[in-house]
């Protein structure tokens, strides 16, 4: 069986991470703190209280770290529990180290700053709440140090130097904590933009293949008329004649007009759909090149393939040769002269270029293109060019336009490459 993997973090639980990187950073610096003040400067406290105090600490930090790997989202009021714990832990160990005269007593206003940062507004004035009654307890309640005071006949108080050092270490926390919450935010807010555009794009598409259905099954019997005059006019015409000739192209672009109405009801097949045909990548895009210069007889075209080691594989269907095909009549709609088509390819990407010699695309509308009806034609709508951006996304591809520097556009097609037929065997 395959190995599931891991659930990306949902915002909620990866501030549970940080916030539990910050008490293990801060508690660690208390104990560090502690340690150099009863070894060295000969503090007068009730160690096994300020002790117990910070294994509890630790305690929870090596429990939240194990729910942290069950698969169930953290809830706000969860995280509250988390940030008043901390105050509670905070307010024990304040108690039996001077309470109020302890310098670090501000550091109340980190879970403080954290809450306004990432819970809802009565969470935060809960935590808030609870912050200032501790702070007010201390002020009357603790167990006093007085080394913290002065040291010998030294005029520099240790009150002093500890606020000063529980102001950097507060500034950085809160710095850290706060950067990594905007970041957090920011990046859902585009994640949560990309998701509206993918929808809004989906529905247009939708629209558009749902017109597409009923156009095609309206097409079907003019086109079939069409089809039995173009014969009878042909038979009724001198062979070698030019005006034969002309009927019988008419006939050919009318046979492909049925076959492509009969390809787009065929491919509403989900199922087909769903499973494209791994080809090589030379061999479909020259089919696809031949096919459209039937549909475009007055084109002249240059087509080459890079040689390199291997083959570029690609997952292919309809939809993707009418996104090339589209792509093709845009560049011979801007100038039908000496079109460049190339193909190359890398170990996981294959980029085809079409280079046209056309007016080039102006730059006003050039990021518009592909994501709405946006068209560069004085007669386009836009579609067109729509749909295959949309397709080719949906293979994991991309299309860029550029405007060459010896003029035209040069539009660069990026396609996945796929795994030869053999390997799925």
């Amino acid at each position: 069986m395959p190995t599931e993997l891991p659930l990306p973090l949902s915002t909620p639980n990866r501030n549970l991470v940080r916030l539990t990187i910050v008490r293990g950073i801060t508690w660690t610096g208390f104990l560090l703190a502690i340690i150099v003040g009863v070894e060295l400067l000969g503090f007068e406290m009730t160690v096994p209280a300020v002790v117990s105090v910070v294994i509890a600490m630790g305690a929870l930090n090596i429990a939240t770290w194990w729910r942290l790997g069950r698969p169930r989202d953290v809830e706000h009021t969860e995280y509250l529990l988390h940030l008043l714990a901390d105050i509670a832990g905070l307010t024990l160990l304040f108690y039996f180290t001077g309470g109020a005269t302890n310098p670090f007593i501000t550091y109340y206003l980190v879970p403080v700053t954290i809450a306004a940062a990432t819970l809802p507004w009565w969470h935060t004035w809960v935590i808030a709440a609870c912050a200032m009654a501790g702070y007010s307890f201390l002020m009357f309640y603790y167990h006093p140090i007085p080394q913290l005071h002065m040291i010998g006949n030294s005029t520099l108080s240790l009150h002093i130097l500890g606020m000063w050092l529980n102001f950097g270490l507060s500034a950085g926390l809160v710095t850290f904590f706060i950067y990594k919450m905007a970041h957090a935010l920011r990046r859902r807010d585009r994640a949560l933009s990309r998701t509206r555009e993918a929808a809004l794009r989906n529905e247009q598409v939708l629209a558009v293949a749902t017109q597409a259905a009923g156009t095609a099954h309206e097409l079907g019997t003019p086109l079939s008329t069409m089809a039995i005059l173009l014969n009878e006019m042909e038979n009724e015409t001198d062979h070698g004649t030019p005006l034969h000739q002309d009927v019988t192209l008419l006939r050919q672009q009318v046979d492909i007009c049925k076959s492509r109405l009969q390809n787009l009801v065929a491919s509403a097949d989900r199922r087909r759909m769903a499973e494209p045909e791994i080809l090589d990548g030379a061999t479909w895009l020259s089919g696809v090149v031949q096919r459209w210069l039937v549909l475009r007889p007055d084109v002249s075209h240059r087509l080459t393939v890079t040689e390199h080691r291997g083959r570029p594989w690609l997952a292919v269907d309809a939809t993707l040769d009418q996104a090339l095909t589209n792509l093709l009549n845009n560049a011979a709609d801007a100038n039908p002269e000496d079109i460049a088509i190339s193909l190359e390819w890398q170990d996981d990407s294959v980029v085809i270029d079409i280079r046209d010699h056309g007016p080039g695309v102006e730059l006003a509308i050039a990021d518009q293109l592909g994501e709405t009806f946006v068209s560069t034609k004085s007669k386009g709508m836009g579609i067109g060019l729509f749909l295959t951006h949309a397709t080719i996304n949906r293979f994991g591809g991309g299309v860029s336009l550029y405007n060459h520097p010896d003029g035209g556009t040069l539009t660069e097609v990026t396609l996945p490459h796929s795994m030869p037929p053999t390997a799925w065997r």
